[in-house]
């Protein structure tokens, strides 16, 4: 099956004229669901599941093997929830791996030992058996309890996880929303007060800043949230996070995409927060299509295009393929490290814009170059999941296959995207 991809890549590579190439995407559809089924999925519900303890433990590293984290971290067994309730909703469950189980599974610990019952929202990190070890609340976190919640609504049925997910949404509102500036604080101690500018336990972004960060993860898990209760108060929420991100964050110039400012939209001037991030810029793209289609609005198509083309400029690698890390403005990228994370959202970005573009020849090359960089590049070959970092030669770099920040979630999400757009259905 795998040299089979393999063969059609490199005659699709090989081919210069690719307008019929959206229909060609259908065999490497077709593949990616077997691995899917067969390799990806089952290494995750095989190495990372935490039957006895709860939740989900992620150590694993292509050159070391096997650890053992010194905690669970929210955002890891939230993005686990959606990584398993989404592969169940797309069929793969079997009676050896049921992937809906293996999500209850870590809903049950979010709710026992991540929930902060007298405070509300959820702890950062837990000791592996479930004590909190860093009680406070950071927004990047809370925003993925919420997209992981209503994936798990969305598989189950169940009604208690979308009313968990709306209670955390209001207190979200209640103790994290700048009502007089707009947007969202993100760092907090465990009882909401707000943490220190720059203070060294902000970990994801910089205490007192806003970052496109956590304002993109907010808009996503709002869309989805909304997407299901069609609540007046969290579709205010949703326009305001599309309306911020399509401001500051990703204006319709990519090349000023912006990582921080002040809380009051002040632009920040450290060099620590030059540049942008192609992955990132991508991943707004078509999570910005996904925001208003929720909406019921009219697709921003050429704020997309503009992303889609300034990170094929300067931030792909048109000989090899792939995408890499980070640059500044329209010049080539500096940092040309290969994320597993970005070439997902890359993958679903292209998938969308040849949905609306099919015969869009420079799409259809990066995305042939970019199945083939992952497939031959980027993947394990003893588990089949993509490894965390690679040079832009494919070179290890960060060799990790699950850990705190590596979950189920980018690449799952954008191999199923590109496989329900691409596969040939029963009567094509």
């Amino acid at each position: 099956m795998f040299s089979r991809f393999v063969g059609w890549l490199t005659l699709a590579c090989a081919c210069v004229r690719l307008t019929a190439a959206p229909a060609g995407f259908a065999a490497a559809a077709a593949d990616w669901r077997q691995q899917l089924g067969a390799t990806v999925l089952p290494y995750w519900f095989d190495t990372a599941v935490d039957w006895a303890r709860g939740g989900y433990v992620l150590a694993d590293d292509a050159v070391t093997g096997r650890g053992t984290p010194d905690e669970k971290q929210v955002v890891t067994q939230a993005r686990m929830v959606w990584g398993f309730a989404r592969a169940h909703r797309a069929g793969f469950s079997t009676p050896q791996r049921d992937y809906l189980r293996a999500a209850a599974h870590g809903v049950q610990f979010l709710r026992a030992h991540l929930r902060d019952r007298e405070h509300g929202g959820y702890f950062w990190s837990v000791t592996l058996t479930g004590e909190p070890r860093d009680p406070r609340k950071r927004l990047y976190g809370e925003a993925f309890v919420l997209y992981g919640l209503v994936e798990f609504y969305r598989a189950s049925g169940e009604a208690a996880a979308l009313a968990d997910a709306l209670a955390l949404f209001h207190e979200l509102q209640t103790h994290a929303h700048d009502a007089k500036h707009g947007g969202w604080q993100e760092h907090f101690e465990r009882d909401w007060r707000p943490l220190p500018p720059h203070s060294p336990h902000a970990i994801v972004e910089v205490a007192g800043y806003k970052s496109a960060n956590t304002h993109l993860h907010l808009m996503e898990a709002f869309t989805e949230l909304y997407a299901e209760t069609k609540d007046p108060a969290v579709r205010r929420a949703l326009v305001e996070a599309l309306k911020l991100n399509r401001t500051y964050f990703y204006p319709r110039s990519a090349a000023k995409s912006a990582f921080h400012f002040q809380a009051d939209w002040k632009p920040v001037t450290e060099a620590a927060s030059a540049g942008l991030s192609y992955g990132h810029n991508v991943e707004f793209a078509w999570l910005m299509l996904r925001a208003e289609a929720t909406l019921g609005r009219r697709p921003s198509w050429t704020h997309f295009h503009h992303y889609l083309q300034h990170t094929l400029r300067g931030g792909t690698d048109r000989e090899r393929g792939g995408i890499y890390n980070r640059g500044v403005g329209d010049a080539p990228a500096h940092d040309r490290l290969k994320v597993w994370w970005a070439q997902a959202e890359m993958l679903a970005a292209l998938t969308d814009g040849l949905r609306h573009q099919p015969d869009n020849a420079a799409y259809a090359a990066a995305l042939t170059k970019l199945i083939h960089w992952c497939n031959t590049a980027q993947t394990d070959p003893k588990t089949g999941v993509w490894l965390d970092t690679v040079t832009a030669t494919g070179a290890p770099h960060a060799p990790g296959r699950a850990h705190n920040w590596k979950a189920n979630y980018h690449d799952v999400r954008a191999l199923l995207k590109f496989v329900e757009q691409f596969e040939t259905r029963p009567g094509q």
